[in-house]
Formats: structure tokens, sequence, C-alpha cells
């Protein structure tokens, strides 16, 4: 947007008396003369300090004087589009170019008016306009690439934008547009690199700061991203969503402390909302701090009722807790809201199991792989609770799908010999024995003490229990 501009200005003292001659005139009458110099730098004063209806009222006073000059037109529409008169912003802007129709200035700025009334493609027009009359205006092209950003045509915006930031590289703006349309257009090494210059411009340019944490944190560098985060915060230490997303890199990063600190700041500022709880939950729950696990999700369910994701969180950290009955109310809640969603039943099944409700858990975990045929984690927590059971038969089964799962996993072979010496089957025993030996070399020596001739003893170690619920969760 362009502003007011006085090429000639007076000495501070002068222009002082300006101002005050004229706001004396304004309040007393009487005699007063201003030339058209100095209607526009008391405009533009007012302007500046953000006196706008009075700006209005001198803008006016000039086009009294000087009714056949485009400029005070043009300014008058600036004015309007401030004050978000927009309408009358635009019929001023027409008078101008009558007044002017190859003013390349008034041109842009009616663009801008159109593209705020979201008329992007009469916008579009206006700029191009311009652009006849001054091929090198930076400004029209760089709004002629925010017109293009909002129509979405993302690749034709950055070249706008490639060819402002050629005119002007030190433009305040056009590299943190370009590294935005970069982002858009999955470019995201070449976005970086524009958020990098936009920031050589600004090195205060808070929003360039954040933008290029959330493109690193999407190219996996998180340790970049939270640098990026921590430049915006400094600058604005209020800045609420660098914060949040600076949790969610150092999240990422494993480091659960800092990322609870990150988000406590957020709470800070604001009053939080369910997806801030829910992370907060998830941290403390990576800390092993449950209690504060359940505080938090207990609050991002109490700022959202349907949040299913935070039910579940809130399930495993009281199931970590040995508060079953608890945890079955959350995964309840969870699986009502998204009934599809198989690992909220593992987390059901596995609490029904330290709960000791083998039945239920069996039946949880059967309705598991009839969501998720290609889980093997479930399978086999199926194929031992079964086992347990007594339902010898039906874990075979099972464990013959871990091993379709996991043709090479020693581990599986090892469970299913141990379930197949339960159940007498000898010489199947002994060959899941061998391949699991064969498997992994290292725990044939294990096998052979064990199982001294590959089969006594019924039920193979002890010590194979069951995860606290959500173990296995991402």
């Amino acid at each position: 947007m362009f502003d007011f501009e006085f090429d000639d200005p007076l000495d501070g003292q002068r222009s002082d008396e300006i101002v005050q001659s004229y706001e004396t005139y304004l309040r007393e009458g009487g005699p007063g003369f201003f030339d058209a110099d100095d209607l526009e730098y008391i405009a533009t004063v007012y302007f500046e300090t953000g006196r706008l209806e009075e700006a209005l009222a001198v803008v006016d006073h000039q086009l009294e004087q000087s009714p056949g000059s485009s400029d005070p037109w043009m300014r008058r529409g600036i004015l309007l589009n401030h004050l978000e008169r927009h309408d009358q912003a635009l019929e001023a802007y027409d008078k101008s170019l009558e007044l002017n129709p190859v003013d390349a200035e008034t041109l842009i700025n009616r663009g801008i008016t159109l593209d705020t009334l979201d008329r992007s493609e009469d916008a579009l027009e206006d700029f191009e306009t311009a652009l006849a009359f001054d091929p090198l205006a930076s400004d029209a092209l760089f709004n002629q690439a925010i017109a293009l950003e909002k129509l979405a045509r993302y690749d034709e915006a950055a070249a706008v934008l490639e060819r402002c930031a050629d005119v002007d590289p030190e433009h305040p703006e056009v590299w943190y547009e370009l590294g935005y349309c970069y982002d858009q257009l999955g470019w995201l090494e070449d976005s970086v690199v524009a958020y990098d210059r936009q920031i050589d411009v600004d090195p205060y340019a808070q929003n360039a700061w954040y933008n290029r944490g959330i493109v690193l944190n999407r190219l996996d560098r998180y340790e970049g991203a939270v640098e990026s985060y921590d430049f915006a915060v400094a600058i604005d230490d209020g800045f609420t969503s660098a914060w949040y997303n600076r949790g969610n890199a150092l999240a990422n990063l494993g480091e659960a402390q800092d990322a609870a600190d990150s988000y406590l700041k957020v709470l800070e500022h604001e009053d939080g909302d369910a997806a801030t709880f829910y992370n907060l939950g998830l941290a403390y729950d990576d800390l092993a701090d449950y209690p504060a696990a359940v505080e938090y999700f207990r609050r991002a369910v109490s700022d959202d009722a349907d949040y299913a994701d935070a039910w579940y969180g809130m399930g495993c950290a009281l199931d970590a807790q040995s508060l079953h009955s608890e945890a079955l109310v959350s995964f309840a809640r969870a699986i009502s809201l998204a009934p599809e969603e198989s690992e909220y039943w593992h987390a059901r099944a596995d609490t029904e199991y330290n709960a000791g409700q083998i039945d239920d858990a069996i039946r949880s975990y059967t309705h598991v792989v009839r969501l998720d045929p290609e889980s093997k984690d479930a399978w086999l927590d199926l194929a031992e609770t079964r086992l347990e059971a007594g339902l010898r038969a039906e874990a075979l089964e099972a464990f013959s799908q871990v091993i379709r799962l996991d043709p090479t996993s020693s581990e599986a072979h090892l469970r299913q010999a141990w379930a197949l010496a339960a159940v007498g089957q000898r010489e199947s025993a002994v060959r899941s024995f061998r391949r699991a030996a064969e498997l992994d070399p290292s725990r044939a020596e294990e096998i052979r003490r064990a199982y001294p001739d590959l089969m006594s003893g019924p039920s193979g170690p002890s010590g194979l229990g069951r995860g606290t619920a959500g173990d296995e969760r991402a």
C-alpha cells in the first residue's frame, strides 16, 4: 500500500508551524491560506499518526482548491481504502484516472482495493496496465503476485515475485512472499533460501523466522526449526504460534521436557485450546509423569469433548498408573468417536488384559485384527492371550499369522515353538525352535538350555506379559 509522500520536506520547526496553523484555522476560523504542498504535508502527518478521518478532511480541502488534480483523488482513495470504505475508494481512483489515465501509481492502488474486495481478476488487469506504463514498478509486480496467490496460482506468483526481486532485491516483503509461494509449490529448500534472504533484509521479521521454522520442520530438520522459532519468540515473546510449533519440533527431537515448557509458554499468553492441552499431555506421558498427562488430557477433552486422540491418550496414562477401570472408560469414549481406529481397540485390549479380563481382551484383540489384519503385534497379543486362556488351536492359528507377517523374526518362531510345545506337537515345535535358532544364532544356546531335548517344558520362559496400553503408539 502506498503512503503519502512529501517530496520537499520543510524543516522541522516550519512543518510543525504549518500543522499548528492549520489546526488553529479549523478551531477559530479567520484568514488562512495553505497551498497544495502544505495540505499534502498536513495530510501526510495525519495519515502517519493514524488520524485518517482528519487526513481525509485535508485532502477534501485540497480538492476544493484543485478539483482538476489527479493526485488528491488518488490520496483520497488510499485513505478511504484504509478506512475500509472500499467502494468509495474505487470511485476516487476512477476520478483520478479520468484526469490522468496513465498514472501507474493510481492503477496499482486501485488494484490493491479491488483485490481486497476479492476482485482479483480485475486487480490483475490494473497491475498489468500499470506495468505496461512502468515495467520496472516493483510495487505493481509485488501486488500482482499477491493477487495471484489469492487465486492459488502459486507458480505464476513465484515467477512475478522473482521479477520483483530482480528489480528491487531490498523490497521489504518480496522474499517473504517468495518463501511462501515456494512452500506452497513444495520447493522447500528454495523456500528456506527465500526466508533467509528476507531475514537478511529485515533480521527482526518474526513471521519470516516463524515460517522458516515451519518449512525446516517439514524437511525434518528439527534443530534448525527450533532455532528459527527461538528467534521468532526472542523478537516477540507473545508469539504463541511460534511457542506452540517450537514445542512440536522439540517433541520430534524427543526433548519432552523442553517441549512441555514451550507449550506452557503458550498458556502464559492465552487460555489455551484442546490441541495445546493434548500436546502437553503427550509430553508429560513421554516424561512418565502420568498424573500430569491425565490432567492435560482431561483439559483437552473439556475443551473439545469429541477429541478422540485425547480420550485415547488419557486412557493410556491411566493404564500406566494401573487405573484400569478409568482407562477403559476413556478408551470406550475414544472408540465411540472413532470406532474404526484399530489403535484404540488395541489399547483397550491391553488394558483389559492388564486388568485380568482375559475374555474381554481376546474379544478386543480379535476386533483389532479384523480392523487391521496386517498388524503383527495385534496377532501376537491375540495368540499369547488365547494360549494363556487355554485356546491352543486358536492360539496356533494366530501364531501362524504372526509368522506370515514376519517370517524372518526369530522371536516370532520362538514363541510359536513354545505354543506348539504346549499343545504337544513335538515335531512342529522342533522345526520352529530350529528355525528361530537359524534366524538368530545367538539364541541357539538359550534354546538348548531351556529345552535340552528341544521339547521339555510345555510353556517356555515366563515373563511374556503385556505392556501398558499404548506402548506401541507412534
